[in-house]
């Protein structure tokens, strides 16, 4: 057997970091014409999701949206990425405040009611009355800066820096323990596999990173990711397919609170470690917050497979609708994770 020399090991991280990219977009489009309906109201349109479709009329955020779109999830990860680029690592919380208010004002010129989460949009509308960046984001719990973290998972390696950088990158409107811990966890997942790892270490490394962002910004009254998957997991291995999102859905939670939704992605990154476009498929037909959970899902498997996880039609096709260039992103970010090492 030849030996893995360092262009080889350059290759695999760069393939893994635009899996992580290309995984976020691909879950993120999957999900999008699902996203806010329920778990019934999508069996009864559209059976089991298995490859991109239009939105109908009356999908609540996203009408009539052409299939393979993909939303604030991937927008506002390129968005964090472009601002990791432009400050050589770092996230300065002003342009990051006046980067997500215009990505909105962009959003309504464009007709979407895909607008800013109410964590994001609660801080930002603070920031504007003259609350302070470490104050802002003191009641944002929701998963909007575990969503596009991705980038900050390709930035930095495991480690300090890493849960530094999403510290960072979610002060200004996630500053609570509970939605840096979301951040944290799929941040580290997404670094440990850009780094080599498979599926089951992004997990403990997500498990690991989750249990060091709880006691991070402010407190605030709610359950524990990463207690609430160590303890769901043994379960969720047991069941069947049908069973398996079922329980996702009625007992580990949809919604977009991060110890419901971060918890579901992981635990289908998990289940479908060796199938990562059917899992997204079973992410975007869960109900809730659909796009979010595929999309945090996809940037786990992507970054732990590589790009040749998802279909190379599906990666073609998100890009080219979207205008997007994940792989150059990718390379990029990849400059600022040799810079740290």
């Amino acid at each position: 057997m030849s030996a893995v020399t360092s262009a080889d090991l350059s290759a695999i991280t760069t393939d893994r970091a635009y899996g992580a990219l290309i995984g976020v977009a691909i879950g993120d489009a999957l999900g999008m014409p699902t996203q806010s309906l329920s778990r019934e109201t999508i069996r009864l349109r559209y059976g089991q999701i298995t490859d991109f479709i239009d939105a109908d009329a009356d999908q609540p955020i996203a009408p009539n949206m052409r299939a393979c779109s993909v939303t604030d999830d991937t927008e506002q990860a390129v968005l964090l990425g472009q601002l990791l680029l432009a400050g050589g690592g770092h996230v300065e919380p002003e342009p990051f405040a006046a980067a997500l208010l215009a990505w909105e004002q962009s959003m309504i010129d464009r007709g979407s009611l895909d607008l800013l989460g109410p964590s994001t949009k609660a801080a930002l509308s603070a920031l504007q009355s003259g609350t302070s960046i470490t104050e802002a984001g003191r009641y944002g719990t929701t998963n909007g800066a575990a969503m596009r973290i991705a980038p900050v998972g390709v930035a930095f390696r495991p480690g300090p820096a890493l849960l530094a950088a999403v510290v960072e990158a979610s002060r200004v409107t996630h500053h609570t323990g509970l939605g840096i811990s979301g951040a944290a966890a799929i941040a580290a997942a997404v670094s440990t596999g850009v780094s080599g790892g498979d599926v089951a270490s992004a997990l403990d490394a997500a498990v690991e990173a989750a249990r060091e962002g709880e006691s991070r910004g402010h407190w605030v009254a709610g359950a524990s990711i990463p207690a609430r998957l160590v303890a769901l997991r043994p379960h969720a291995r047991t069941l069947d397919a049908e069973h398996f999102a079922d329980y996702l859905y009625e007992v580990v939670g949809s919604s977009v609170q991060s110890q419901e939704s971060v918890v579901s992605a992981l635990l289908i990154a998990d289940r479908y470690a060796d199938e990562p476009f059917e899992g997204l498929g079973v992410a975007a037909s869960l109900g809730g917050d659909t796009d979010t959970i595929a999309a945090m899902a996809g940037a786990v498997l992507g970054a732990c497979h590589g790009a040749g996880a998802f279909p190379a039609s599906a990666r073609t096709t998100v890009e080219f609708v979207n205008n997007l260039d994940l792989a150059s992103l990718a390379r990029r970010l990849l400059e600022i994770r040799t810079r740290t090492a």
